[in-house]
């Protein structure tokens, strides 16, 4: 891009492909760059006021020059290609300098997302946004995190799945590991599709890493496979958080940790006659259910968002990417008749670990323990905007 294609794109004003920057400022540079780089692409014009006004930027044009180089390649998450110019457009006379200095930002395809600041942008008119939940999914599979069970983690390796706990894993099934002859543990990882061909070699699939993996969250397209815990001091996400957490690890663990998060929030205190009665917030039983039915049927296609496991203060929200699986209705799911599983290799993997049944039982548990607990049913909703599916639990029976 030259000065002509510059002076042109200032002359057509700001838009969906082109912003203007009077100085030079990378914390609102990035989130611009950041948006172009994850849409169409487009220019960012620095020394040009929102009225198309040619004021210059006041910094020495090599030191902004450099900074821009150095920010394109270490300024988001990763280096965005892009081209830089400038031009110095003197005044009539000839004895006033007015640089403009712009980067232009060609559409990005890469491993992810840009980022800048651990934030994701996309352009939305004239306005660089945070995309929404189902805007940033398919922003994620269009960078090509399209993914299965059996999709194989290339960037990770055979030796980070935890043979120890594969072993435990084959124990659980009734599989003798320690009587010779044995498999080889590639054979053995491949037969339980943990390890695939990947055309460069052996390389985890995602089953492999999710269930036996090394720091499961350390990949790209797994960074967003983790439980996120919240408990706010209201009934929305307007209140106060009082605390937050992340529950990281395999399925197993993410279950088991955001368990123990939630049990040390607090119980609930009654008094019959005078002795005091300890109850918990909410059965275990009917928490854990929910939270194994997140982390086993989630889409993980939507590379792009968690499981959220909210608390309220009337209610608890146990929220899940994706759709209801396999074109379950919510119905069926309450019946408990049908049984379908998105993630067929995971939700084997948590049966034999103890953590699940197949014979659909899971919702009828939940209705069962919350009756006993305190006279409600479980919610169950399908949000089809933001692709999610939500169990809500109520704290305390409505009147």
């Amino acid at each position: 891009m030259n000065w002509i294609d510059v002076r042109r794109r200032i002359e057509e004003g700001e838009g969906g492909t082109a912003e203007f920057k009077r100085g030079f400022d990378l914390s609102k540079i990035g989130p611009a760059v950041c948006a172009f780089a994850n849409s169409e692409g487009g220019v960012v014009i620095l020394g040009v006021d929102d009225n198309r006004e040619v004021a210059g930027v006041q910094r020495d044009p090599e030191d902004v020059q450099e900074r821009l180089t150095s920010f394109l390649q270490n300024g988001c998450n990763t280096p965005v290609a892009a081209d830089i110019g400038r031009h110095n457009e003197r005044d009539r006379n000839g004895d006033i300098d007015r640089w403009v200095h712009w980067i232009a930002v060609p559409k990005q395809r890469g491993l992810e997302p840009v980022s800048y600041r651990d934030r994701v942008f996309v352009r939305r008119g004239r306005s660089s946004v945070t995309p929404s939940p189902s805007e940033l999914q398919d922003l994620f599979n269009s960078f090509g995190h399209i993914l299965t069970e059996q999709s194989a983690i290339r960037s990770s390796s055979a030796n980070r799945i935890d043979m120890q706990k594969f072993r435990e894993y084959l124990g659980n099934r009734g599989i003798e590991t320690e009587e010779d002859p044995q498999p080889s543990d590639e054979t053995d990882l491949r037969n339980a599709a943990a390890l695939t061909d990947s055309g460069q070699g052996l390389r985890p699939t995602l089953y492999g890493v999710l269930a036996f993996g090394k720091e499961p969250q350390r990949y790209a397209q797994t960074r967003n496979f983790l439980v996120r815990c919240a408990a706010y001091d209201g009934i929305d996400r307007a209140a106060e958080a009082l605390q937050v957490a992340e529950a990281k690890g395999c399925v197993d663990e993410q279950v088991d940790r955001a368990v123990g998060w939630f049990k040390g929030l607090g119980r609930f205190e009654s008094y019959v006659g005078l002795k005091r009665k300890d109850r918990p917030l909410l059965p275990e039983r009917a928490v854990r259910e929910a939270l194994v039915n997140s982390v086993v049927h989630r889409d993980y296609a939507i590379t792009g968002s968690e499981v959220l496991f909210e608390v309220f203060a009337d209610r608890v929200d146990v929220t899940s990417p994706g759709s209801l699986p396999n074109g379950l209705s919510i119905d069926s799911v309450r019946s408990g008749f049908l049984v379908r599983a998105r993630n067929q290799s995971l939700a084997h993997f948590m049966s034999e670990m103890g953590y699940m049944e197949h014979r659909g039982r899971g919702w009828p548990l939940m209705a069962k323990h919350m009756r006993e607990f305190n006279g409600s049913e479980p919610g169950l909703i399908f949000d089809r905007e933001s692709r999610c599916v939500r169990v809500t639990f109520l704290l305390k029976a409505q009147e």
